[in-house]
């Protein structure tokens, strides 16, 4: 898999619109991302490209910077069968108290209207509040 996607990023204190390219490639059964932005790059490899953007979104920060797009947005997770199925590049929107539904799928790099980006800890934070917020 050889993919690209443009992505704008925010905060930072530039006040500008900046984009970050990143990258996709497999490595074996591995998943590659590679993030390139003011002249930087940054890598990861993991398992799936949603935790390959999580750690990328985890150097990021340390620049004030949060991708806009649906892999970092709050309320944005991996889930079991849809995350082994797209290797990660799909997951799903969720809403306290309720499962994801299948209209709730959406590409990691992709944005829209409801996209809240946050940072990696925040967005784990969200995670936990949302499993908890399941019944049993």
């Amino acid at each position: 898999m050889n993919e690209q996607y443009t992505v704008f990023l925010i905060g930072g204190g530039t006040g500008g619109d900046e984009q970050a390219t990143f990258e996709l490639r497999d490595v074996g059964a591995r998943c590659g991302l590679t993030c390139k932005y003011r002249g930087k790059v940054i890598e990861a490899e993991e398992d799936d490209y949603f935790e390959a953007l999580f750690r990328i979104r985890q150097q990021l920060e340390i620049d004030g910077l949060l991708p806009f797009c649906y892999g970092a947005s709050g309320y944005v997770f991996p889930e079991g069968t849809v995350i082994e199925m797209s290797r990660g590049l799909i997951a799903c929107k969720v809403k306290m108290g309720q499962p994801p539904q299948k209209t709730d799928l959406v590409n990691i790099f992709a944005d829209g209207h409801d996209v809240a980006p946050t940072f990696p800890r925040m967005q784990q934070k969200c995670w936990d509040a949302w499993l908890a917020s399941l019944p049993s």
